[in-house]
């Protein structure tokens, strides 16, 4: 081990408040992703990190080692501006197999390394992986081809990529510093920064169905994500999104990825066209195709408007091994053997759906996961047939749900009753983007 410093008196620093340099901090990363520290001292290193904070210069170095952990993709050879998009996570968010295809289609380079769903939020390698034969496993050479070809490329994260980060997120996973801004800040950036990207629009989401559950929190994690950006020389926009109650109607790989099928078209709901426009305008204005985000907004609805978003979508689907014959004929897809439906039990007005709960009762319909190994079924999900705000009579249908594991069927419905608040007045209509953050600061932003 480089013996140039103790391990020790670095905790101790930390531990104490004190600031750590940039080469103290690559050391500690650099040695932990060498096995030369053990588990029990970088775990040390990071409940002090956790409870005492990491300044703008800390947070940047330790995004800086994780991203030098591995390799960092060089696409050079793609011509224009490669800009992604990251979402901090949600209940129905299918918004990246929409806003996909359509910045492609207009000519900006979308080299697209996403995760799967673990706990209440969906991932979007699994809704991909519903697609029969569609793979998200590649190498790194196949990642250059198919962006080059496709001008977009879907994949999961690569050994090769910020492997320091997938090691320190299970370690803070079980020693109770997840919820700490810098380090989910550093974790997210290592990798979209590792991609080879230009430019980078996030979407950090606040809620009950989010991670961040205030709207101060959400924007102090959305600064944080851009000043790394800016640091690192990306020019990066972020939006405050509401995810109170899920995105869109349906909840669940498979219908996932139908409600994304009608969106391209052109047909999906009015939340999921709103946000999907705002943020494939803001990426196609970063890429260059546009000179703002409101022009890249009128571009974004013109490629779904002329089908060439949609033909981009089974470009890559075709691409990627997957069998177009579902996109083209949805409703070709097998069906779960049980479905069963919400039913009013009063008159009224919907004015709260809860997302957390809505979506950990689709994990246990079997639409996700509780631990990592855990299989995902395409078939199971929700489908929600009224919304807040929707006046809504006894009896009446509130959703429908589906499954292939019986046994939730009781225990699902209990949770579902729970999740839905009918009240006697209609609520007041919430904003679905509240802030715009980037290089100039925090301002509001009403959609």
């Amino acid at each position: 081990m480089n013996s140039k410093y103790n391990i020790v008196s670095l905790i101790r620093k930390k531990r104490d408040g004190k600031v750590l340099t940039k080469e103290e901090i690559r050391f500690l990363i650099d040695s932990y992703t060498a096995d030369e520290i053990p588990d029990y001292q970088i775990s040390s290193f990071l409940m002090a990190a956790f409870l005492n904070g990491l300044n703008d210069e800390e947070s940047a170095a330790l995004t800086e080692s994780m991203l030098h952990s591995g390799i960092v993709v060089d696409l050079s050879h793609v011509s224009g501006k490669k800009v992604d998009k990251h979402s901090t996570g949600g209940v129905g968010d299918k918004l990246s197999l929409i806003l996909a295809p359509i910045v492609a289609s207009a000519g900006v380079p979308v080299p697209m390394i996403s995760g799967r769903g673990l706990g209440h939020t969906g991932g979007t390698l699994d809704k991909l992986e519903s697609i029969p034969g569609f793979y998200v496993d590649v190498d790194l050479a196949r990642y250059k081809e198919i962006l080059e070809k496709q001008n977009l490329v879907l994949v999961g994260q690569t050994e090769e990529i910020a492997p320091a980060d997938k090691r320190l997120y299970a370690l803070r996973d079980v020693t109770a510093t997840v919820e700490s801004i810098p380090l989910i800040a550093g974790s997210i950036m290592s990798k979209k920064l590792a991609e080879g990207i230009d430019a980078l629009v996030l979407d950090v989401k606040y809620g009950s169905g989010a991670f961040m559950k205030t709207e101060e929190d959400a924007t102090k994690l959305a600064q944080a994500l851009v000043g790394i950006g800016e640091q690192f020389e990306k020019e990066t926009i972020a939006y405050l999104t509401n995810m109170k109650q899920p995105l869109g109607y349906k909840i669940g790989n498979w219908f996932e990825v139908e409600e994304s099928i009608d969106a391209l078209k052109g047909e999906g709901p009015e939340d999921i066209m709103e946000i999907s426009h705002l943020l494939s305008g803001t990426m196609i204005y970063l890429g260059g195709k546009a000179d703002s985000v409101e022009k890249g907004i009128e571009i974004s609805k013109q490629q779904v408007e002329k089908g060439e978003a949609f033909q981009k979508w089974l470009d890559i689907v075709e691409e990627q091994g997957g069998d177009i014959s579902y996109i083209n004929n949805p409703g070709k897809y097998p069906t779960a053997d049980y479905e069963f439906e919400l039913k009013s039990s009063e008159d009224g007005y919907i004015s709260e759906m809860d997302a957390f709960e809505i979506g950990t009762a689709t994990v246990e319909l079997g639409a996700g996961r509780k631990v990592k190994e855990d299989d995902v079924d395409p078939q199971a999900g929700i489908v929600l047939k009224k919304k807040v705000g929707d006046k809504i009579t006894k009896g009446e249908t509130i959703l429908v749900a589906y499954t292939n594991k019986p046994t939730t069927i009781e225990p699902v419905t209990a949770q579902l009753y729970g999740a839905v608040t009918i009240s006697d007045t209609k609520p007041e209509k919430e904003f679905l983007v509240t802030k715009v953050v980037d290089k100039n600061g925090v301002r509001d932003f009403r959609l």
